[in-house]
């Protein structure tokens, strides 16, 4: 999928009950325009991190918000903390 659009991979997502984790900030806006419904959406607001960094945050990410991530939200994380904005996005 790596040159899907944006809209083709979230409905791959949505259908696979998969929980798409992102640096393109699109992603948060498509959820919004959507609704969602149990989609959710990580992005990472990160810049520079190596592999290990972006796996520890987004296992932190997964930990922290399974509960949100399950029922459907748009997620934001960075070095100092985590939004969790659960779906319908207002």
């Amino acid at each position: 999928m790596d040159r899907a659009e944006d809209a083709e991979i979230m409905e791959a997502a949505k259908r696979d009950l998969r929980v798409c984790i992102t640096l393109d900030h699109d992603f948060h806006a498509h959820l919004a325009l959507t609704g969602g419904g149990r989609l959710s959406v990580v992005l990472l607001r990160v810049q520079g991190l190596d592999a290990k960094g972006q796996a520890d945050l987004i296992t932190t990410v997964c930990r922290q918000c399974e509960s949100a991530l399950s029922e459907g939200a748009a997620v934001s994380a960075d070095e100092t903390g985590i939004r969790i904005r659960r779906l319908p996005l207002k």
